[in-house]
Order: C-alpha cells, then sequence, then structure tokens
C-alpha cells in the first residue's frame, strides 16, 4: 500500500451556477510521504485551484482531499483551519509578513495562534528555524527591512514553525532573481531531506520544476503529464 500523506480523489471544481465554468476535471492524485513534488502547468490551467483544494482553502464541487488518511470532506471550517495551523504549511508568491513586526515575531505568529502567548521554548524553536534558513542575524529586523530574499526565507521559516508534514508552495520564487531562486530551492530540498518534510510546488517556471523528484502538468483542469524521476 503507497504511503500517500496526501489524496485527491475524484476532484472536480466547477465556478459559477447559470455560466458554469469547470476548473478541474475528477482529478486523482496521489503524493507520498516525505516527497518533493512540482505542479506546473500555464495560466488558467487549473494548478493554483488544485493547490488551494489540497490546502483545504476552498473545497471541491466533487470528490474529496484525504490528509493523513483522514477525508476532509465532512470537516467543520473550525476543524479545518486546525488542520491547516497543524499540519501545512503555506508559502505565497507574495510573503504576506506582518510589516510592524520582526522576523522573529513573523515567525512565531502560526504558534501564537494556536497556543496564544509564545513561550521560551516556542522562540528557542523559532530562533532554530531562522538559523536553519540563514537568517538568524536578523531576527530582531522589521520585514520592512529585510531583502525580498530575506522577506520570503522568513515566510518559509514561518511555514515551518508548527512542524508541518506538507508544505504547499504557490509560485514561491515568482518575485526573486534566479540567483535568489536558487538558494530557495536548495533551501527548500535542505528542509525535504533533513526534515522529511513533503513538498508540493506549483510553479510555471519549468527550470525550478526540473529540480523536483516528480513532476505533474495541469492542462485544461485535466492531468497531462505525471512523471516520476
Amino acid at each position: 500500500m503507497d504511503n500517500f500523506v496526501v489524496e485527491v480523489k475524484g476532484v472536480s471544481k466547477v465556478y459559477g451556477k447559470t455560466i458554469k465554468t469547470v476548473a478541474l476535471h475528477e482529478l486523482n492524485l496521489g503524493f507520498k510521504t516525505g516527497s518533493f513534488n512540482a505542479i506546473i502547468g500555464e495560466s488558467g490551467s487549473g494548478k493554483s485551484t488544485l493547490l488551494n483544494i489540497i490546502g483545504t482553502l476552498d473545497r471541491p464541487t466533487k470528490g474529496e482531499v484525504i490528509i493523513n488518511g483522514v477525508s476532509t470532506r465532512n470537516m467543520s471550517k473550525g476543524r479545518l483551519a486546525d488542520l491547516r495551523n497543524e499540519t501545512l504549511g503555506f508559502v505565497f508568491q507574495f510573503h504576506y509578513l506582518l510589516p510592524e513586526f520582526t522576523a522573529l515575531e513573523n515567525v512565531l505568529m502560526p504558534y501564537r495562534i494556536a497556543n496564544g502567548k509564545a513561550d521560551k521554548q516556542s522562540q528557542q524553536r523559532a530562533r532554530e528555524i531562522l538559523n536553519l534558513v540563514g537568517l538568524e542575524k536578523v531576527e530582531n529586523n522589521l520585514a520592512t527591512n529585510m531583502s525580498g530574499g530575506q522577506q520570503q526565507r522568513t515566510a518559509i521559516a514561518r511555514a515551518l514553525m508548527n512542524q508541518p508534514k506538507i508544505i504547499l508552495a504557490d509560485e514561491p520564487t515568482g518575485n526573486l532573481d534566479s540567483q535568489t531562486t536558487d538558494s530557495i530551492y536548495q533551501l527548500f530540498r535542505k528542509i525535504n531531506q533533513e526534515l522529511g518534510t513533503t513538498f508540493i510546488i506549483i510553479t510555471h517556471d519549468r527550470r525550478v520544476a526540473e529540480k523536483a523528484d516528480r513532476i505533474v502538468e495541469i492542462l485544461d483542469g485535466r492531468i497531462s503529464l505525471d512523471i516520476v524521476k
């Protein structure tokens, strides 16, 4: 039996009631624990819709998403929010850092949402993660006083704070130059290998996708390619 941390079973997504737009057509996918995956496709292909459904930010019109062996189909909004905070880490093209907070305070935010005040142990963990992503020297810098690459690394550290099993990344290097892009993907690989975190990365950049162990291409809401290296 395959050890899937995420399964997508018969997932379709339709927008609109009078004029219907089908974004996804009965997709079936499984992602193994500790795998490093890229989902590629042109703009409008449905890849971001798929990621939002995997991340339980959106519900499928049909089908179900199973995370850690548990179906999310009938979960309440509150339970889904708990699941996201406990199991999933998100990294977006725009880092969405809180500008009035330092790098350390931004990284601690998922812990504080789940537990309230950050204790010494959680602060120590946040510092260890900042060290992992190479930001120990700027932990007290405000988000606005960091470079684009440093801001994205802070966003990655924040995604790791609650020790998620899965990192979902939507065009995480879309705003970065090629050198910074390479360093971010090397960091993803390091986290994948050292922590065993499963990565599912949305990208339109085939050079980026080629760094993954598996490439899934979405075309018009359907899987057109699924290559495991």
